[in-house]
């Protein structure tokens, strides 16, 4: 017997075979409808004697459910609403749970969300060896806690420990890990799970086979199976929390008083505690912005990088094969991420040393895999194998994409602009790696100027998710769309950027970091500055991130953009004498910070600031001897100070169409250098300030520091017209 709308059913020697085939969608999603359906269902295979168990598998490759549809969630108007939902989802898993008929989960590929959480209700679960098959209760990640009962099901399956490992993170788990922790019952190869599943149905149902607890040995016993052991755990996952989310993300610290109300009241109370909490986190500014995040991202993986019509997707080139020119940090992290998505790679630098380098650098990325056990040493000896190197072109003839990774030196970018297209072939595409040179600039050198635009990576380019394609006037949007489907094949979220000095996310950062150097400059604290803008939800300050990013590199960077923009874009003479003095950050172990002999950061260094402008080592005498004085600066006025520049420079980009969208903008802020994502990105803050105060308090600002605050045009003329950068929701 079939069912009209996503659930087909099959009747095997007294076991209902379930598939789940969502029509006219990509994955399996639980909705109203899909509910109503579930319900009436089960409700019938109750009622049919004949059946005594029940399979669900999916009808979807290498997916099985991608969870809740996330679109239901824009239409929820209250809490009192959502706290519904999330009852109705309990009501429906607790049916499940008490069937009649016991239900086998056969997972084969991803199980996120509402899908754990129905497994959790089943009676037994089975999953795939696959790669594909990871499970996650990812609810946290959108500012939600799991509504369905996964708060309660999950710690008294698996511990509470492991429980808030994945409720907390929103981590995937994957089949052999679930398997170990007791997430599932039986793994299985994907050939043989319909089969497996239909025998552990019928052994269940006579009651030959049952879920068996793993044992979590002395510590399970002590942390988790007694009242105390407990309390400790609830009471350090509070404490980390906090400190990791600086209090900026309330669901984690809801989802902990949901489980610890269920642990500690019994599940009656911990149902009513889940269900009140997931309405009271539908209805927060964190969630909302959290989620319009996921949609954007979920749009730009469909985003093309062209306008409609413009490219025949006949004309997308394949790539394959990709040349790096430069085997330095950046080219060895681009490299190390082409080879893992199976693509021939050909590593060149000046001398076989620094090949050596590069590829050392690219192996020990991979190791870092292998230790966290995500690959194998079959796998990364097999990815390896792709990795090519040489000091000359040899190799480059056949190249589909070159990625230039040079020195940030016009002169020299000229030149190995040159001498690749002497060797490549017409229709390979050459792409910078630059970070602020214009790619017309750039291009002016080619003899092939439509075939030249700018990949910008950022560092490291394993760990960071964005990436930038740079478009000048003359790149041909073949082009443009071929290097864009390639961003996305290497796991990046991709922006198209009209080309500028600076491109995007370099020009709205460098105002931001400037002022900050100029905060110094009047005497502030260096730790002050960077403690402001980490409270504020930047995931380091800007002081640090000069450390990190390298001082050398930044006033090469600041140098390019002063010349273009002129005096809005001065650099500080704090900024100036620390990088004149050889400081030049953490990679030199010398910078604002002290380092240790691994490099990992320490307490300001207090001989810095000597260096800096007369005004931020001011000294003072008391008993003879002398100390230096701090200004005193209120965290909200260098928030201020710093981020309302930045923001007036995302206004600007997006008048002139360096950027295409606001949602562009607000993506490549938050995952270029870690805007606040609980505040959705410079325009979405914009919104929830309102432009008509951003403006008043820049133009406060530009009273006391004129001409570095001048409001941009778009922005005065939207606060005359009250207008909003999106509607409101």
């Amino acid at each position: 017997m079939t069912t009209p709308y996503a659930l087909a059913t099959e009747i095997i020697n007294g076991v209902a075979v379930i598939t789940l085939d969502l029509p006219g969608s990509p994955v399996n999603k639980f909705n109203r409808g899909l509910r109503d359906e579930f319900l009436a269902l089960f409700d019938r295979l109750e009622r049919d004697l004949n059946v005594r168990a029940a399979v669900l598998l999916s009808g979807k490759k290498d997916s099985w459910i991608a969870g809740a549809d996330i679109e239901d969630f824009l239409q929820i108007k209250s809490a009192a609403e959502a706290e519904r939902m999330s009852h109705d989802g309990q009501l429906l898993l607790d049916s499940i749970h008490e069937l009649r008929t016991p239900l086998v989960c056969a997972i084969h590929g991803a199980a996120m969300g509402g899908a754990v959480e129905l497994a959790l209700a089943s009676h037994y679960r089975i999953a795939t060896d696959h790669p594909k098959t990871i499970l996650a209760l990812p609810e946290v990640q959108i500012g939600l806690i799991p509504g369905a009962g996964g708060t309660q099901r999950l710690p008294r399956l698996i511990g509470v420990r492991a429980a808030l490992d994945m409720i907390l993170t929103g981590k995937n788990i994957r089949a052999k890990k679930a398997l170990q922790i007791g997430l599932i019952d039986e793994l299985v190869h994907p050939s043989i799970l319909r089969k497996i599943a239909l025998q552990r149905a019928n052994e269940i149902a006579d009651g030959t086979r049952k879920h068996e607890k793993r044992s979590g040995g002395m510590t399970g016993f002590l942390l988790d199976e007694n009242p105390a052991g407990r309390r400790i755990v609830l009471k350090k996952a509070r404490e980390e929390t906090l400190k990791k989310t600086g209090g900026h993300f309330p669901a984690p610290l809801a989802a902990i008083d949901a489980v610890a109300a269920g642990l500690n009241s019994g599940p009656g109370k911990g149902y009513r505690e889940e269900s009140r909490l997931f309405g009271e986190m539908a209805m927060t500014d964190v969630s909302k912005q959290l989620i319009f995040l996921f949609f954007a991202t979920t749009a730009l993986k469909k985003d093309t990088g062209v306008a409609e019509g413009e490219v025949n997707p006949a004309d997308v080139m394949p790539i394959n094969k990709v040349g790096i020119l430069g085997a330095g940090f950046m080219g060895a992290g681009i490299a190390s991420i082409a080879v893992q998505q199976g693509t021939l790679v050909r590593m060149k630098d000046a001398d076989e040393g620094r090949v050596a380098k590069g590829f050392a650098a690219v192996r020990e990325i991979l190791k870092d895999r292998l230790v966290r056990k995500q690959i194998t040493r079959q796998q990364l000896s097999d990815t390896m194998s792709l990795l090519g190197g040489s000091t000359d072109y040899s190799g480059f003839e056949s190249i589909d994409l070159v990625i230039e990774a040079v020195f940030e030196d016009i002169g020299v970018k000229h030149q190995v602009l040159q001498e690749t297209e002497a060797v490549i072939r017409p229709a390979a595409i050459y792409a910078s790696n630059t970070s602020t040179i214009p790619i017309t600039k750039i291009a002016e050198a080619a003899a092939e100027p439509d075939r030249v635009l700018g990949m910008h990576f950022f560092s490291p380019v394993q760990k960071m998710p964005l990436l930038e394609v740079i478009t000048a006037d003359q790149t041909h949007p073949s082009v443009t769309a071929s290097v864009v489907a390639y961003g996305k094949k290497l796991g990046k979220t991709v922006i198209v950027v009209r080309d500028g000095p600076g491109f995007y996310v370099n020009r709205i950062l460098t105002p931001y970091i400037n002022e900050a150097g100029r905060l110094l400059d009047q005497g502030v604290a260096i730790d002050a500055v960077d403690k402001a803008l980490t409270d504020f939800g930047f995931p380091v300050g800007p002081i640090t991130l000069v450390d990190e990013v390298g001082l050398d590199v930044g006033s090469k960077a600041g140098k390019i953009m002063h010349e273009a923009f002129g005096e809005r874009f001065a650099p500080p003479a704090s900024m100036q004498a620390v990088v004149a003095s050889g400081r030049y950050g953490r990679k030199v172990k010398k910078g604002f910070y002290l380092y240790d002999e691994e490099g990992k950061k320490g307490d300001v260094d207090q001989s810095v600031y000597s260096l800096l402008a007369p005004g931020a080592r001011e000294t003072s005498s008391t008993s003879g001897s002398q100390h230096e004085t701090r200004t005193t600066m209120t965290a909200t006025e260098i928030q201020q100070r710093t981020i309302l520049p930045l923001l007036n420079e995302a206004a600007r980009c997006l008048a002139e169409s360096v950027i295409r969208s606001a949602r562009d903008g607000d993506i490549g802020a938050v995952f270029g250098f870690g805007f606040p994502p609980f505040r959705g990105g410079p325009f979405r803050y914009i919104d929830t300030i309102g432009v008509a105060e951003v403006v008043r308090q820049l133009q406060d600002l530009n009273d006391r520091f004129p001409g570095r605050f001048d409001p941009a045009e778009l922005l005065v003329a939207m606060a005359r017209r009250g207008e909003r950068f999106y509607p409101e929701s």
